[in-house]
């Protein structure tokens, strides 16, 4: 095992902040995994499983069965960590700029494909070592230009250089109240499916752009793109490929879970050839993947006390009352129906409803959205 320390732009003289990041197997090896843990810092499932896998990973690579290079990043968000409010963990938004630590992105599709046509040629496996080289060199050059960069851009760049060389981004996160579930591209899911089954994921939601300029994203749209401007010329495959896990609530900080989730990736792992041993059957899907723009937030048509009626992994129908809001002083109790029919698969930790708040979760058949996709 190699661990590396890559350290973020200090704010304020006094402090210092780094990413820390830990690498298996063979530094040669063909192909690369990178996995991340609690990006939203208030996610901690992430942080177990990662840690979890750590353990896991030193095992194999002392036994010599890993035949991959694998980055791992148990703490991808030091400076969310970090922030404590009378108590409580606030990690999802950063404090300074009220933007959520999952979005925006840099997008270096731009600085990658100036000039590049006359790097390109009729190989495949030339190409992309071509654009990964320029990708991790875009990275490298805006991580250079530190008169301008905020803590927490040198920190999304620095994640971000760390995976931009691998075959796979597994991005670990969690929702409030919520069993699992994942995030990934159309184009990626035939080779996310095995990792799905093996993690029992109960909604798996596609989309090739959320419009958030998520971590996983970053990735993935930067080859769409540069396929767009040159596929017709040249071989240009994805590069990368990345998946949001979603590891159930934020309360499941639990040995048993991790054990699970750390084995499903390994099985995974297994299952494309890049942990030797046999890879365990394939479990059946729990639940058929769905298009993103299918799922529905579900609204508090008022405020009051959130009364659920159904639990976190039920398949719902059409109109199936999900929950009421009651305001206490007037009486009026508003029910939450299901708008269509799909997986419920997260909700509220909050029992106090505000007017509008998004109280659940329902990942649906029939697509209806556009645009920007995500949570805020």
């Amino acid at each position: 095992m190699e661990h590396q320390k890559h350290a973020l732009i200090s704010p304020v003289p006094g402090t210092e902040r780094h990413i820390d990041s830990f690498h298996f197997g063979p530094a040669d090896a063909e192909r690369h995994i990178y996995v991340q843990g609690a990006l939203h810092a208030d996610e901690l499932p992430g942080m177990l499983v990662a840690w979890t896998l750590k353990q896991r990973l030193a095992e194999l690579e002392t036994l010599g069965q890993l035949a991959c290079r694998v980055t791992l990043v148990p703490v991808a968000n030091p400076v969310g960590l970090d922030q404590q409010l009378m108590d409580t963990p606030l990690g999802r938004y950063d404090f300074e700029s009220l933007t959520n630590f999952n979005r925006r992105y840099i997008n270096v599709a731009a600085e990658i494909a100036e000039g590049l046509d006359a790097a390109l040629n009729d190989d495949l496996a030339h190409n992309r070592d071509v654009i990964r080289d320029r990708f991790d060199a875009a990275l490298g050059a805006a991580l250079t230009e530190t008169g301008s960069l905020t803590t927490l851009e040198s920190m999304r760049l620095t994640l971000q250089r760390l995976a931009c060389r691998a075959d796979f981004v597994l991005d670990l996160h969690c929702d409030f109240d919520a069993v699992e579930h994942l995030y990934t591209t159309p184009a990626a899911w035939p080779v996310f499916e095995p990792l799905a089954r093996y993690f029992g994921s109960k909604a798996s939601m596609l989309a090739t752009d959320s419009g958030g300029q998520s971590f996983d994203e970053c990735f993935t749209l930067v080859w769409e793109q540069l396929q767009q401007t040159f596929g017709e010329r040249f071989p240009i495959d994805y590069g990368c490929q990345s998946v949001t896990l979603e590891l159930r609530g934020q309360r499941d900080v639990d040995h048993q879970l991790a054990d699970h989730d750390a084995q499903a990736i390994i099985d995974w792992l297994r299952h494309l050839g890049l942990v030797a041993g046999e890879a365990p059957p394939l479990p059946e899907l729990a639940y058929p993947a769905t298009e993103l723009a299918a799922m529905d937030f579900l609204h508090a048509p008022i405020g009051g006390l959130l009364v659920f009626h159904a639990e976190p992994g039920a398949a719902v129908e059409a109109g199936q009352l999900i929950a009421e809001i009651i305001d206490p002083i007037s009486d009026r109790v508003e029910p939450v129906h299901a708008p269509q029919a799909g997986m419920f698969y997260a909700r509220s930790q909050r029992r106090m409803a505000t007017a509008g708040m998004i109280v659940a979760d329902i990942a649906g058949h029939q697509s209806h959205r556009s645009g920007y996709l995500l949570a805020p």
